[in-house]
């Protein structure tokens, strides 16, 4: 008899927020949110566009962008649909298996990109310290791998937490903070014992996220070794010229995910629009900004750029 009491009990949906406290405005608030996720999408696809048809680009460096792209491009596909549905039609409601479904995504696709950046930090290294070997190493094929690698460890990883999710019982309140499912928050409206899925999480975290960033900072102590040992300042700033663009997009990767998972791990007692703004930072201006960066940044692609629009 409690069996059924508790199914009965469990809710059949979880429901999503816009931004807390400005319901009344959400229509006016997805103009912003809008016109982020058509320069992501256009932004992303051109650049892609651009490496595909100009053989001059099919080199390591922009290969491992082209992947980078594509990951953008499935992170900003996982999220916005619930996003601007909630602005424009206020549709909180989510079932659990979409929502599952969703998170599974988001995770899958940002812990690829995470590995992809780890890559991308190994090609600047190699580039900077062994530029004759650069071609030897870096070959067609090893980038192929690298890649594979790392789509299928995004996916792997990823893989048991809807199973550990839809096992538990969800009877508590099922309003999650965000226009779209985060693991961390989900697993927490459960009332079945989560220690398995928050020691797993944690787990996740350090040995992808974390592994990746270790490497990718040993990766640029090493291209700092290098570039000292270069005697002339000129090209010493060549050299780290062309690592800022991957720079710019690891802060803009790390940071906001780094807050993101101390306020849900650590504090407590924070407010819900703080974790609501930076869910959508984390979520939605690296896939924006990381093509306006190497577009800006990265001159063949900028060149590219420009003569397909002055033509």
């Amino acid at each position: 008899m409690s069996a059924v009491n508790d199914t009965k009990s469990q809710p059949a949906v979880f429901l999503l927020t816009g931004i807390p406290g400005l319901e009344d405005v959400h229509v006016w608030i997805s103009i912003p949110f809008f016109l982020m996720f058509i320069t992501s999408v256009l932004g992303n696809s051109l650049i892609l566009f651009i490496i595909k048809t100009d053989p001059n680009l099919h080199e390591p460096m922009y290969i491992f962008l082209s992947m980078l792209a594509a990951t953008d491009l499935g992170i900003t596909i996982s999220t916005m649909p619930t996003t601007l549905g909630i602005f424009w039609f206020n549709s909180r409601e989510i079932s659990h298996d979409a929502c599952f479904a969703q998170l599974s995504f988001i995770l899958s696709f940002s812990y690829t990109e995470s590995s992809l950046l780890s890559s991308m930090a190994f090609d600047r290294f190699v580039a900077i310290s062994h530029p004759l070997r650069y071609a030897s190493i870096l070959t067609t094929p090893r980038i192929a791998k690298m890649g594979l690698v790392s789509v299928f460890r995004g996916v792997g990883l990823i893989f048991p937490l809807p199973i550990f999710l839809k096992q538990y019982r969800y009877c508590q309140a099922n309003i999650l903070s965000h226009s779209f499912c985060l693991h961390q928050e989900v697993m927490t409206m459960a009332c079945s014992d989560i220690r398995f899925s928050i020691i797993y999480g944690f787990f996740l975290t350090v040995s992808s996220a974390g592994l990746d960033l270790l490497f990718i900072l040993l990766s640029y102590v090493m291209i700092l070794k290098t570039v000292l040992n270069i005697a002339s300042h000129a090209e010493r700033l060549k050299a780290l010229n062309t690592c800022v663009s991957h720079v710019c997009v690891v802060l803009l990767a790390y940071s906001p995910v780094i807050c993101l998972s101390v306020i849900y791990r650590f504090v407590k007692s924070s407010s819900p629009f703080v974790q609501n703004f930076l869910g959508n930072v984390s979520m939605l201006i690296p896939p924006m900004m990381n093509p306006i960066v190497y577009s800006v940044k990265t001159k063949p692609i900028r060149a590219r750029i420009i003569r397909l629009f002055i033509k």
